[in-house]
């Protein structure tokens, strides 16, 4: 595993924080165990607040006729979204202070990440809502591919170089999370529905951070760190069909998930914008999962999966056909479950096939007498 973290904010911040913390953590926990825990917090954040604004439209003023999300569900937030950082933050400090270092965890906690990008947008849209104020539906549907493009883009670019270099915008958009969710727990969620300047909503501010992010941080310094590695001749990938493979599938889902959006026969983006989200996102994070592999075994991207003929069907037939309104949802439901399934299912085989070949335990660690029988 190689890695670079440049960043300054993580380094004279977030790692001086998780290195004094990790000394009080028993060496008995697993660290997959804490990798697993936080994206848990995270996951539970995400459901309680689709239990209290299902509809992304409480905290908005155009809304009033929706319950406004309990005030002490935002300090809720806060800790949870503190906890998932934290935890993904210390584990692998706490593979290294216990010697159990290894490629699954490498796996097991690059493969949670690329999940995790579909939760962080949809926790915090809460906080801004729908309508004038908040986010637009089909602008947070580009905010996602800014954000997932980032975290994809990462990987592809250490299959190509062979160095992870990680993004400056992370640490940085965890602790913003947290600022934001313990704001609002202090002063109301009404404190969002107001204009921060101008005519610029501070959705608007949020979405163009991001923005500036993705084109001004991550592209640049990414296509910049690829062609270093090919004029070092370090470059991983003999030709530029190698290299380029593993964006096929991301690029194949962009165009028929925006199809999908602009060309919905009964926009169901607009009715169900959490379905559609986290059917997309799981998409994206098998996609993604099968990159993490490849560039960990050296071996070859594959250019199109499962998920994704699956996804690219679905949303051409949804197109062509112009199901009916109860219709379109069936098939968005459906396809959501089908996606999680099987995700899940190609998640736990190549962890298992992992923990296997290795001879380890997921959540446990074992006595060096132990492991040698």
């Amino acid at each position: 595993y190689s890695s670079q973290d440049t960043s300054p904010f993580a380094n004279y911040v977030m790692h001086p924080f998780w290195n004094w913390l990790v000394k009080f953590l028993p060496r008995k926990l697993a660290p997959n165990l804490m990798t697993l825990s936080g994206f848990l917090c995270l996951v539970l954040n995400c459901l309680l607040l689709a239990y209290f604004d299902p509809d992304l439209r409480a905290s908005s003023a155009d809304f009033p006729e929706y319950p406004a999300v309990p005030r002490a569900m935002w300090l809720v937030s806060a800790l949870l979204n503190f906890a998932s950082h934290t935890l993904d933050g210390m584990d692998g400090k706490q593979a290294r202070r216990t010697g159990t270092s290894s490629p699954v965890g490498e796996m097991f906690d690059h493969g949670l990440d690329s999940w995790a990008t579909l939760f962080f947008p949809m926790c915090v849209y809460s906080v801004f809502g729908r309508g004038v104020y908040g986010g637009h539906e089909v602008r947070v549907y580009y905010l996602y591919l800014a954000i997932m493009g980032q975290f994809v883009l990462s990987h592809w670019e250490k299959y190509v170089t062979g160095m992870f270099f990680l993004p400056w915008a992370y640490d940085l958009s965890q602790v913003s999370l947290v600022s934001v969710y313990a704001f609002t727990f202090a002063v109301g969620d009404s404190f969002w529905q107001t204009f921060a300047f101008g005519t610029w909503t501070y959705t608007d501010l949020v979405i163009l951070s991001c923005y500036i992010g993705f084109w001004i941080l991550c592209v640049p310094l990414t296509l910049y760190n690829v062609y270093s590695a090919y004029a070092n001749k370090t470059g991983r990938h003999n030709t530029l069909s190698a290299a380029m493979t593993p964006l096929l599938s991301p690029a194949i889902l962009l165009v028929f998930s925006a199809l999908w959006v602009h060309f919905s026969p009964n926009q169901i983006i607009f009715h169900y914008p959490r379905l559609f989200y986290a059917a997309f996102g799981t998409v994206f994070s098998n996609i993604t999962c099968r990159l993490i592999v490849s560039q960990m075994s050296s071996t070859k991207c594959q250019a199109f999966n499962l998920l994704t003929a699956i996804y690219s069907a679905v949303s051409l037939a949804v197109f062509l056909l112009s199901p009916t309104f109860q219709q379109e949802l069936a098939v968005l439901i459906g396809l959501l479950a089908v996606c999680v399934l099987l995700h899940v299912h190609y998640g736990c085989n190549v962890v298992n096939q992992m923990l296997d070949h290795f001879k380890l335990r997921a959540f446990v660690i074992e006595s060096p007498q132990k492991k040698s029988k």
